[in-house]
């Protein structure tokens, strides 16, 4: 939740979340925070090179953080390793910044129900104590798919920022490529990110179909069409929201590769539409350009302001139409 579903306007918090995986998945109960600094800045000077990692609009210093990365990025991944001068700038304000915000949820001054880690001593030698949650959760079948979905919306992110990307993100949302399953921007058609690593932590890291774990890396995967494509010929034709894209994201769920197979061309179940409603409403609570995705298929269908639990009256419409 502290990845899929913060307001970003830098990616700090992708950089600090993939940091602390490969250091819990160690084992280690606690990190100096020199040595967290190290893959930190290194993840942030490695995606300076691909995309923008905050929005062009804001103003930043010379002292700025990014504005030191963005200096030093050069340097740095020509040694392997942050220079001196990075290292030094991500140490001073990594405590300041994203380590006091990454536990924070965008509604209502929440936090995710478990701390992932406590800072503690004085600078520079600073210690970065690792809880027993975090050590779990990187060393689970489940961490491949915490890197994939973080590495997903980091992509997302830096895309929504790249200029004259951005607004078409805004107003017009994103589309998925089914030959590729990509997910992609409409007007420039570029791959944003993966289909599976965007949504499924949306699912909670399950399959729709059983509901069991998808171990990714480890399980085979399909993306379901959860209405199946081939229903499109039932749909009635003409009049305003009468006819649902079941190409659209709405509708693609991953799923085990055997579940997909055992399915075959039939409608979903009840429990299967309930999986899917809650999962896009799940979504309807990130930023964009996923929400605005989503947004924009049940205005399409007649649903204006949608409020919460739309999806669920929407997919019930939809199976009304077969």
């Amino acid at each position: 939740m502290a990845v899929l579903v913060g307001a970003n306007t830098r990616t700090y918090k992708f950089a600090l979340g993939s940091a602390l995986l490969y250091a819990a998945a160690e084992d280690r109960s606690e990190i100096l925070l020199r040595d967290l600094a190290v893959p930190y800045a290194m993840e942030l000077v490695r995606h300076l090179g691909q995309a923008p990692q905050m929005r062009q609009r804001a103003e930043r210093g010379e002292s700025d953080f990014l504005s030191v990365a963005e200096r030093e990025a050069a340097e740095s991944l020509r040694l392997g390793s942050p220079t001196e001068e990075l290292l030094v700038a991500a140490i001073k304000s990594m405590p300041e910044m994203v380590m006091q915000k990454f536990h924070n949820l965008p509604s209502g001054g929440a936090k995710v129900p478990h701390r992932f880690y406590e800072v503690t001593g004085r600078s520079p030698e600073q210690v970065v104590r690792l809880s027993r949650e975090l050590r779990d959760i990187a060393q689970s079948e489940q961490a491949p798919t915490l890197r994939g979905e973080l590495s997903a919306r980091w992509s997302i992110v830096e895309t929504s920022f790249a200029i004259g990307i951005g607004q078409s993100l805004i107003h017009e949302g994103v589309v998925a490529d089914l030959t590729t399953l990509q997910i992609t921007d409409k007007q420039r058609r570029r791959s944003v990110t993966g289909v599976t690593d965007a949504v499924i932590g949306f699912q909670r890291g399950l399959c729709l179909i059983c509901a069991d774990p998808i171990a990714l890396g480890i399980d085979s995967i399909a993306v379901d069409h959860v209405f199946p494509f081939s229903f499109r010929r039932l749909l009635p034709s003409g009049g305003k929201g009468m006819a649902p894209d079941l190409d659209a994201i709405w509708n693609l769920a991953p799923t085990h590769a055997g579940c997909n197979g055992q399915k075959s061309n039939r409608l979903p179940t009840e429990q299967e539409m309930f999986r899917l409603a809650q999962r896009n409403e799940a979504i309807m609570q990130s930023p964009y350009p996923l929400k605005k995705t989503l947004a924009l298929t049940l205005e399409h269908s007649g649903y204006k302001n949608p409020q919460p639990g739309a999806w669920f009256t929407f997919i019930r419409h939809v199976r009304g139409l077969f």
